[in-house]
C-alpha cells in the first residue's frame, strides 16, 4: 500500500537536518566561563542560604527556633504538597492527551503548519513536559506556602463555642475551616483550568482537536478527556455554589446603615440562598452530564446544561434577587431588614468586645451650684495631667538630652509611678540612640562604639516647676530619682534601627560625666555570636557589609544585635499576632521593660461589620509619627481581641508572650500551633501587673464601633438619628481624629479614681458634644476593661471640643493674651484638651505651651478650664480652678439651642479686662510696644528692639499687678501673661 502524503510525521523524533559546523570557543576561554558559572551558581546559593541561616541564628538567639521551624516546614509542606499536585494534574492530562493522539492527521493548510511544530519539538518532548510540569508546579507551590496561617488555623481549630444565627454552625467553620476550604477549592479551580487548556493545546498540536479542517472537529478520544475535564471544573463550581451560601454568613455589602456590613440582610436570606442552593444542583446536573460523554461521544446534552447553567445564574443568582430587593425590600426596608439588623448588632457587639458596653444618660450641666464643694470635688474626680506627653519631648530632649548621641521619642508615654504610697501619673521616656548626633559618623562609630542608649527619664504628669518646666521624678546621667536601682543601658529600643556589634575587642562608649567618657563591654547573652567564620560571612551578605568578615574589630565574643525595636522583636516572634502603634517602657523589678500589646484578629466572623484597622487607628499623633501606625496581618477584620501582653527587655532584648485573654479561641488555636512560646497569664509578676493597660488602638477600634454601634435596637440603628463621630483635634491642623487620652478619673458611677483611657463624641455632621467614653485601663482593679459611655441630651446643646476650642480662642482677653506670648519668634503650642465629667457637667481642661525666644523647647505658660459657662486662662491649673470655681470666669456656654457662644449674647459678662481701665491701658501700652520691637527688628534696630522689649515687660509686669490687686479678694489669679512671656526671655 503506498504512502499517504498526508500521514503524520514520526512522532518519536524528527528529521535531524543538514548539520553546521560552528568555532567552537577554546578551551581556556571554555574553562573560564565555567568557573564564571560555578562561582555565579555557588554566589547564588550562599545568599540563599545566609538569608537563611541568620534567620536561624537570630531565632535561635532569642529561644524561639520552634516557631521559624514550625513555619518553615508548614512552607516546605505546603510548597511541595500543592507543588506536586499541580504538576501531576498538569503533567498527566499533557501525558493522556499526547498518548490518545491519531494516528493520522487530516490533509489540510492547518495540519501541514502544524507539522513543522511538531517536527521541531519532538527531540525535545520530555524535556519539555519537565519544564511546562515544574514551572506550574515552582508557582502553585509558592502560592501554597503563603497560606501557611490559613493551614495552621485549620488543623487546630478550637471552637468557640458560639454558632451563627442562620445555619446554626460554631464560629469556628467560618473564621477556621471555610477559608481553607476556599484555598482549596481556588486551587482546584487553577488546576481545572491549567489542566484544561494544556490538554486542548496538546490534542490540538497532534491533531485530535481541529478548528479549519474538514470533518469532525475532534477525535472521540478527545471528546471525552475535554468533557470529563470540564465537567470536574463544573462540578468544582457546584462546590462553591454549596460554600457560597456559608460566605453569605461572613459577606460584605454596602448597606446605608454602616459602612463594611456584614452577613445576611433579607435579599440574601430570601433570594441569594435559595438561588446558590438550585444553583448547585444545576451545576452538579451539569456535571454528570460533562461525564457521560465519556459514553455518548457528543457534547450536545453538556453543552446545553452549561448553557442553562449560565442562564440561571444570571437569572437566578442576579435578575431575582434584584427584583426582591426593589418590590419587597425597599418599599417597607425597616420592617424587612429589622430581624437582621439586630443579628449584626449582636454579633458585631460581641466580636470586638463591646458587648457590655454601659451607656448611661448624663444631664451635661451643673447640679449644684455650691461652688466650693465643686473646686474641692475637682481634685477627687481626676488627677488632672497638665503635661502632654505629645509635647513635651523636645523639652525631655532639651533639659535631660546631655549628649547629643542621645535622644527621646517624638511622643513620650503616661505611666503609673508610686510616690509616698500614692499613684500619680507620671510622664516617661528613654534616653535612646540618636545615631544622628554622633559626632563622627563611620562603621567603627556607629556600630561598634555608640551602641546604646541610657537610662529612663520621668517627671509628674499633674504639674509644672515655676518656669513650666516638667517636675522631673528620675533625671539626669545616669538617671536618678524615685525609680531607684535598675539596669540603665538602653540596647533594645524605638529609635535604635540598625544593627551594633558588641562584647569583642572594641569597648563600647557607655555614658559621659565630668570625669570624661565611660567605657563598657556587654555583657548579656543577647545577639549572634560572630566568632564563627561561617556566621561571619553569611551576615556579611545578608547585611551587605564586607568588612563583617575581616574587621579586626570583631573577635572573641563579639556578638551582633539586630531587630531591635520591641515592635520588631514581638512580631517576629510571634507573626500571627497584630501588634498595638505604641510600645511603652516601665521600670519593672530592675529592669526596663518594653511593653507591647498584641492583638488576635480574623476577618470570618458571622454578622460582624468588617473595619479596616489603618483607618480606625489613625489619628492626628500616627498622622505625624509613623511609629505609631499599628502593624496589622489582616488590616481588614471584624474580631480582634488584646489576647497577648508582650514584654521586650531594654538591655538582654528578651522577648516574653503572656497570655493575656484566656478565653480568645484564636490565641488557642494559635498555641496549639505554636506550643510553649506563650507563657500562662499567671507568670505575669505583680510589679509588672502595675504598667500594665488597656491598648489605644483597640480602644480607637472600639470607639469607632461604638460610634453606630452604642445603639441596641435595629429601628433605631437604620434611622441613622444617633449616629456619633469622634471629633477631629482641635489643637492642631491635621484635620485628623482626636487621639484617647490616658487619664487617672472617676467615673459617676465609681468610687474612686483609676487610670483610665477617654474619647469624645459629637453627632454626625456637627460640633457639639454628643458623648463622653472612657474604659477602665487599669489592670488592676475588678472592672479592667469595662465602657463607660456617658450619652448627653439630644435637647440641649452642650458644646463639643471643637467649639471649647473655638469658645477659648474667641474670648477677647484670652485672644490678646495668646497674641502677646506669641511676639516676637516665639510659638504657642496647645496640650491635650482633656474633659473630665463632675457633678453633671463636663470641665474642660488645656494646657498651653510656649516655645519662646531662643528657647526652642515649649514650657507650659497657661492653663485653660471651663466649666458651667465659666472660663479661665491662668499661669496655674490651681489659679485657673480657682478662679472658675470662684465665680471670676467668663460665661462662653451658648444659650439653649445655639451651637457656639462668642462672647457677645445678650447676658453675657464682658471680659474682666473690659472693665479695669489699668489692665486695659497696660495690655494697650504692651501692644504697642510689641508692634515698635518688630518694626525694630524688621529694620535691624536692635537698640531700639531692646528698648521695645523693656517696654513691653514694663507694661505687662504693670498689668499684672493690677489684676492680681483686682483678684485679691477672691484668690483668683490674673488672666495676664507674666514676664517670662516676652519674646526676649
Amino acid at each position: 500500500m503506498p504512502t499517504l502524503a498526508f500521514q503524520m510525521p514520526d512522532r518519536g523524533g524528527g528529521p535531524t537536518g543538514p548539520r553546521i559546523r560552528v568555532g567552537r570557543p577554546s578551551r581556556r576561554v571554555r574553562t573560564l566561563l565555567m568557573t564564571l558559572g560555578v562561582l555565579a551558581v555557588l554566589g547564588m546559593v550562599f545568599t540563599m542560604f545566609a538569608g537563611f541561616w541568620t534567620d536561624w541564628l537570630w531565632y535561635r538567639s532569642v529561644d524561639y527556633s520552634s516557631v521559624f521551624t514550625t513555619t518553615l516546614w508548614t512552607k516546605i509542606g505546603l510548597f511541595f504538597v500543592f507543588g506536586l499536585l499541580m504538576a501531576f494534574a498538569v503533567g498527566f492530562n499533557i501525558w493522556l492527551a499526547h498518548r490518545m493522539r491519531p494516528p493520522l492527521s487530516a490533509m489540510s493548510m492547518e495540519q501541514q503548519n502544524l507539522d513543522r511544530y511538531r517536527m521541531g519539538i519532538a527531540p525535545y518532548k520530555k524535556w519539555l513536559l519537565l519544564g511546562v510540569t515544574a514551572l506550574v508546579g515552582l508557582i502553585a507551590g509558592a502560592s501554597a506556602s503563603s497560606q501557611w496561617r490559613t493551614w495552621l488555623m485549620w488543623v487546630n481549630g478550637v471552637p468557640f463555642g458560639q454558632k451563627d444565627p442562620q445555619f446554626k454552625l460554631d464560629v469556628s467553620f467560618y473564621a477556621f475551616d471555610l477559608p481553607w476550604y476556599r484555598f482549596m477549592l481556588g486551587f482546584g479551580f487553577a488546576a481545572a483550568i491549567l489542566a484544561l487548556i494544556a490538554a486542548a493545546l496538546t490534542h490540538y498540536l497532534y491533531g485530535g482537536l481541529r478548528v479549519t479542517s474538514p470533518g469532525a472537529r475532534a477525535t472521540a478520544a478527545a471528546t471525552g478527556h475535554l468533557s470529563v475535564l470540564l465537567g470536574i471544573f463544573v462540578a468544582l463550581k457546584a462546590v462553591a455554589y454549596w460554600l457560597d451560601r456559608y460566605g453569605l454568613a461572613v459577606k460584605s455589602s454596602d448597606f446605608k446603615a454602616t459602612d463594611n456590613w456584614t452577613g445576611l440582610r433579607y435579599v440574601d436570606a430570601n433570594a441569594y440562598l435559595p438561588a446558590k442552593t438550585i444553583l448547585f444542583c444545576i451545576a452538579v446536573i451539569c456535571a454528570l452530564l460533562f461525564f457521560a460523554t465519556l459514553w455518548r461521544r457528543t457534547w450536545q446534552l453538556p453543552v446545553i446544561g452549561f448553557g442553562l447553567m449560565v442562564l440561571s445564574a444570571i437569572l437566578i443568582g442576579g435578575l431575582y434577587p434584584a427584583i426582591v430587593q426593589k418590590f419587597q425590600v425597599q418599599p417597607n426596608e425597616q420592617a424587612k431588614e429589622a430581624p437582621y439588623v439586630e443579628k449584626n448588632l449582636k454579633a458585631t457587639r460581641e466580636a470586638y468586645g463591646i458587648g457590655d458596653s454601659k451607656v448611661t444618660d448624663y444631664p451635661g450641666t451643673v447640679q449644684t451650684e455650691d461652688k466650693a464643694k465643686l473646686r474641692k470635688d475637682v481634685a477627687d474626680v481626676a488627677s488632672i495631667r497638665i503635661m502632654d506627653p505629645n509635647i513635651v519631648s523636645p523639652t525631655f530632649q532639651q533639659l535631660q538630652q546631655i549628649r547629643n548621641y542621645y535622644a527621646f521619642p517624638t511622643n513620650l508615654d503616661v505611666d503609673r509611678y508610686s510616690k509616698d504610697g500614692k499613684e500619680q501619673d507620671t510622664v516617661i521616656g528613654l534616653r535612646e540612640l540618636n545615631y544622628n548626633g554622633i559626632p563622627k559618623r563611620n562603621w567603627i562609630n556607629d556600630h561598634f562604639r555608640y551602641t546604646h542608649g541610657y537610662g529612663v527619664v520621668a517627671a509628674e504628669g499633674t504639674s509644672a516647676d515655676s518656669g513650666g518646666r516638667p517636675v522631673f521624678t528620675e533625671s539626669d546621667l545616669p538617671s536618678k530619682g524615685d525609680l531607684g536601682t535598675y539596669e540603665q543601658r538602653v540596647y533594645y529600643g524605638e529609635r535604635t534601627t540598625t544593627y551594633s556589634i558588641v562584647g569583642g575587642p572594641q569597648k563600647e562608649i557607655d555614658y559621659s560625666d565630668d570625669s570624661g567618657e565611660k567605657t563598657y563591654s556587654y555583657q548579656g547573652d543577647s545577639g549572634v555570636n560572630l566568632a564563627n567564620p561561617v556566621n561571619r560571612a553569611a551576615y556579611a551578605v545578608a547585611f551587605s557589609e564586607p568588612q563583617i568578615l575581616y574587621s579586626g574589630a570583631i573577635g572573641d565574643g563579639s556578638r551582633i544585635l539586630y531587630n531591635r525595636t520591641p515592635k520588631e522583636r514581638v512580631e517576629a516572634v510571634a507573626p500571627w499576632l497584630t501588634i498595638d502603634g505604641d510600645a511603652y517602657p516601665a521600670v519593672v523589678d530592675g529592669r526596663i521593660q518594653w511593653i507591647v500589646d498584641a492583638y488576635t484578629t480574623t476577618n470570618g466572623y458571622p454578622y460582624a461589620s468588617r473595619t479596616i484597622l489603618g483607618d480606625t487607628t489613625a489619628d492626628s499623633l500616627t498622622a505625624t509619627n509613623d511609629q505609631r501606625a499599628v502593624v496589622a496581618q489582616q488590616n481588614q477584620v471584624n474580631y480582634i481581641r488584646n489576647s497577648v501582653k508582650a514584654t521586650v527587655d531594654a538591655y538582654s532584648g528578651e522577648v516574653k508572650l503572656y497570655q493575656w485573654d484566656t478565653k480568645d479561641p484564636v490565641l488557642k488555636t494559635w498555641m496549639k500551633a505554636f506550643p510553649d512560646t506563650v507563657e500562662p497569664r499567671s507568670e505575669i509578676s505583680e510589679n509588672l501587673m502595675a504598667h500594665l493597660r488597656y491598648p489605644q488602638d483597640l480602644f480607637k477600634v472600639q470607639r469607632e464601633l461604638l460610634t453606630r454601634y452604642h445603639v441596641k435596637d435595629a429601628t433605631t440603628f437604620l434611622s441613622g438619628s444617633e449616629v456619633w463621630q469622634v471629633p477631629d483635634d482641635p489643637t492642631n491642623k491635621t484635620g485628623d481624629a482626636v487621639p484617647p487620652y490616658y487619664l487617672s478619673m472617676k467615673m459617676p458611677d465609681q468610687r474612686e479614681q483609676t487610670f483610665s483611657l477617654t474619647t469624645t463624641f459629637t453627632p454626625n455632621g456637627r460640633d457639639n458634644l454628643s458623648a463622653f467614653m472612657a474604659v477602665n485601663a487599669d489592670p488592676g482593679t475588678e472592672d479592667y476593661g469595662k465602657i463607660r459611655i456617658l450619652k448627653l441630651p439630644t435637647s440641649t446643646t452642650v458644646a463639643g471640643p471643637k467649639q471649647v476650642q473655638s469658645q477659648f480662642n474667641s474670648q477677647q482677653d484670652i485672644a490678646e493674651t495668646i497674641r502677646l506670648l506669641r511676639g516676637g519668634d516665639s510659638e504657642v503650642e496647645y496640650g491635650n484638651l482633656l474633659t473630665v465629667p463632675l457633678d453633671g457637667g463636663l470641665l474642660y481642661v488645656e494646657p498651653v505651651y510656649v516655645r519662646g525666644g531662643g528657647l526652642k523647647y515649649p514650657l507650659l505658660r497657661k492653663v485653660l478650664v471651663t466649666y458651667g459657662g465659666q472660663t479661665a486662662f491662668e499661669d496655674t491649673l490651681e489659679q485657673a480652678l480657682d478662679k472658675v470655681f470662684g465665680g471670676e470666669g467668663t460665661p462662653t456656654e451658648p444659650p439653649s439651642g445655639e451651637d457656639e457662644g462668642t462672647g457677645e449674647n445678650e447676658g453675657t459678662t464682658p471680659p474682666p479686662t473690659s472693665e479695669n481701665p489699668t489692665v486695659q491701658e497696660a495690655l494697650n501700652d504692651a501692644q504697642k510696644a510689641f508692634e515698635a520691637g518688630q518694626e525694630a527688628l524688621k529694620k535691624n534696630d536692635w537698640e531700639a528692639y531692646g528698648q521695645a522689649q523693656k517696654d513691653l515687660e514694663k507694661a505687662l509686669r504693670r498689668a499684672e499687678e493690677a489684676q492680681s490687686a483686682e483678684g485679691a479678694g477672691t484668690g483668683g489669679g490674673g488672666g495676664s501673661p507674666g514676664s517670662e512671656a516676652s519674646p526676649s526671655s
